[in-house]
């Protein structure tokens, strides 16, 4: 069993920054492999950056490649998302999950454990 628990968004004009942090319960965290994911007003969740359980790994959605950065800390058991550059278009509840196993990593049905999401509104 893992808590996942996201904190660190907020209100953010256009071409700032901000980093989420999502803080695991349990000491198995480093067998985990993490995920956020968001959902802007009106639409589906949708996959936004994924890291392996090493941090060796990492994949993000082409829209925020090169502006967002997935990282881990297995000692402090915290997954961490830095955005840069932000857009009105990042605008969402942004989620973090963890799964132990997977197939497709921007998959959210292959997460089996969520936290319960921390807001992030961009202005232009």
């Amino acid at each position: 069993q893992v808590q996942l628990v996201e904190s660190g968004g907020g209100l953010v004009q256009a071409g700032g920054s901000l980093r989420l942090s999502c803080a695991a319960s349990g000491r198995t965290f480093s067998s985990y492999a993490m995920g956020w994911f968001r959902r802007a007003p009106g639409k589906e969740r949708e996959f936004v950056a994924h890291i392996n359980w090493s941090g060796g790994s990492t994949y993000y959605r082409d829209a925020v490649k090169g502006r967002f950065t997935i990282s881990r800390d297995n000692a402090k058991n915290t997954v961490y998302l830095q955005m840069n550059s932000l857009k009105p278009e990042d605008t969402a509840v942004y989620y973090c999950a963890a799964t132990r196993y997977y197939r497709d990593y921007a998959n959210q049905k292959d997460y089996n454990y969520w936290g319960q999401g921390t807001q992030v509104t961009v202005s232009s």
